[in-house]
């Protein structure tokens, strides 16, 4: 074991190392665990600076320097590359706002790591392989592992997206059908969309802070916007999930032709709550066929064992016996 141990290093070290970090991370998990965070507070938050950045785009800038972002060293390195002026931003800023990243340095964060990632990644690589030589590997493996690093640093801001995105849709498809009975309820009992949604938002802060954010912020540019079906498209934008498309296409057509509101959602609802029900069932029928290997590996066996181990053993006994 000690021969794949770098030099000068023993099991005792790697043994002392990992307990201080167990004890690190346990100390670290306690602390956020005690540590009580409100999501309401963040939520205002990011509603309250939304509304302030919608107010300003309506009624138009007023002095040229409360324009100027604070630049720091992030945004130094992505405008001196012009990173910005690639045909990538706007998708770049969907995949953000997707995660739930809507801030204005999110793109910024995103480009910078996706350049510095891959040079550090491969240093560091090259440092320990080449520099310090701790294992003693073949060219061709030290030059594969380089190559990984660099390529997994690289891809590494996209997975960490990728993640938080279905994650997060994931917990707005959970929540939907109760904000969308809410709606129902607000609807019915006279309240305009605009109220509605913020209504909705503030009931579903608790249970689901994502769809929340997502509600309250589509009730503040539908006040805001002078577009309202430009609002609705923004939902639909920042959370690719078909049932949340149905949702928008229903109330612009409520907007548009004047249908009745109530009606129109309680539908939505009800065939959220079937597609979700549909989905359970189909992971149920598949519960079946994905046991089967393991049966077969870890049940039968041991079955077999039990039921023709003493045959086994008293025939072996009689052919001893016989010799």
């Amino acid at each position: 074991m000690e021969a794949y141990l770098p030099a000068g290093t023993s099991i005792e070290d790697v043994l002392i190392i990992m307990s201080a970090l167990s004890a690190g991370s346990v100390a670290v998990s306690i602390w956020f665990t005690l540590l009580y965070k409100e999501p309401g507070v963040r939520r205002a938050k990011l509603i309250a600076a939304q509304r302030t950045a919608l107010r300003s785009a309506v009624a138009g800038p007023r002095r040229r320097q409360e324009r100027l972002p604070t630049i720091g060293l992030m945004r130094k390195v992505v405008d001196r590359l012009n990173l910005l002026k690639s045909g990538q931003s706007e998708r770049i800023s969907i995949k953000l706002m997707r995660a739930g990243w809507r801030s204005k340095d999110a793109i910024i964060g995103y480009l910078f790591a996706k350049l510095a990632l891959p040079l550090s990644f491969g240093v560091l690589v090259v440092f320990f392989l080449y520099g310090l030589d701790l294992y003693d590997l073949q060219p061709t493996t030290k030059l594969g592992v380089a190559l990984a690093s660099v390529i997994f640093g690289a891809y590494l801001p996209d997975i960490v997206i990728k993640n938080k995105t279905q994650k997060r849709q994931h917990t707005i498809g959970k929540a939907l059908p109760d904000a969308l009975d809410l709606m129902v309820i607000c609807a019915e009992a006279g309240l305009s969309l605009d109220a509605t949604l913020n209504r909705v938002s503030q009931e579903m802060e608790l249970a689901c802070l994502e769809l929340a954010d997502e509600l309250g912020l589509t009730g503040l540019e539908l006040g805001f916007l002078p577009d309202r079906r430009k609002a609705l498209q923004n939902l639909a934008r920042r959370v690719d999930l078909p049932v949340v498309r149905g949702v928008v296409n229903t109330l612009m057509q409520a907007e548009k032709y004047g249908t009745p509101l109530a009606q129109s959602l309680r539908i939505m609802s009800a065939e959220s709550r079937n597609e979700r029900v549909m989905k359970a069932e189909e992971k149920a029928a598949r519960l079946p066929a994905l046991l089967t290997v393991p049966m077969i590996i870890f049940v039968l066996p041991p079955l077999f064992v039990v039921l023709l181990g003493r045959a086994i053993l008293n025939l072996m006994d009689a052919f001893a016996d016989m010799l």
